[in-house]
């Protein structure tokens, strides 16, 4: 709230925090972060100690609840490792949450679904920085998987019946470099073209916004170039 003005100190953001009912701070290299100063600010009376319980309560009852202050042998969830988060079960949820929130904003003449059988001996050319870049693929706070575990989009069209075809153009999102023979060699040869483009926490991510709502670099050029 500081870098939006909207106080001025470490003090009063801590009791403008407590009483709008912000309970969690998430404070990261901060050597005196913001609810350090909740004791001053009691002492002062601009909390009270009734606000203050309000706001712990519900931190340690769900602390509570995931069984941090149970002995360790009564705790289910230590227990839990990377071969539970990435089983076959997790991982089919997954698959199932991405197909389900894809958004198809336009489909002329039918072209989606492609079904692999239509594919079968035909020409695919998957282009773009999002192409085959695993590290793009992420958003901000996500996790960074095990790299078995990373499906990008040249990597999974590779599973179809088709001649798959890759051309990045660029090979990060800003692109400022890019190769144009690159891409209209792939695409102009191929029956159907998949073009992988965006932003990615490079171009935007939190305190990093973007000024316009244009695609980064040549993006836009290497679209067109894919689809001429």
């Amino acid at each position: 709230m500081l870098g939006h003005h909207y106080t001025h100190t470490f003090l009063e953001t801590a009791v403008a925090s407590l009483n709008a009912g912000c309970n969690l701070e998430l404070s990261y290299r901060l050597r005196s972060n913001v609810f350090m100063h909740i004791p001053k600010a009691l002492a002062m009376g601009n909390i009270t100690l009734q606000t203050l319980h309000d706001r712990v309560r519900p931190l340690f009852y769900t602390r509570m609840r995931l069984g941090e202050f149970d002995p360790p042998a009564m705790n289910p969830y230590r227990g839990l490792n990377l071969s539970t988060v990435q089983s076959p079960e997790h991982r089919n949820l997954s698959l199932e949450a991405a197909v389900k929130s894809f958004v198809l904003l336009k489909n002329a003449g039918g072209t989606l679904p492609l079904r692999a059988q239509d594919l079968l001996g035909k020409s695919l050319a998957v282009v773009g920085p999002f192409a085959d870049n695993p590290r793009v693929l992420f958003g901000d706070y996500a996790p960074v998987p095990e790299p078995q575990y990373i499906y990008t989009p040249r990597r999974g069209l590779e599973t179809l019946p088709a001649n798959v075809t890759f051309a990045a153009g660029c090979h990060e999102p800003q692109c400022h470099w890019y190769s144009r023979a690159e891409v209209v060699s792939a695409a102009g040869a191929a029956d159907v073209v998949v073009v992988c483009l965006g932003t990615g926490i490079d171009v935007e991510t939190e305190a990093k916004d973007r000024r316009d709502l244009s695609l980064p670099g040549h993006q836009l050029d290497l679209l067109q170039d894919a689809v001429r």
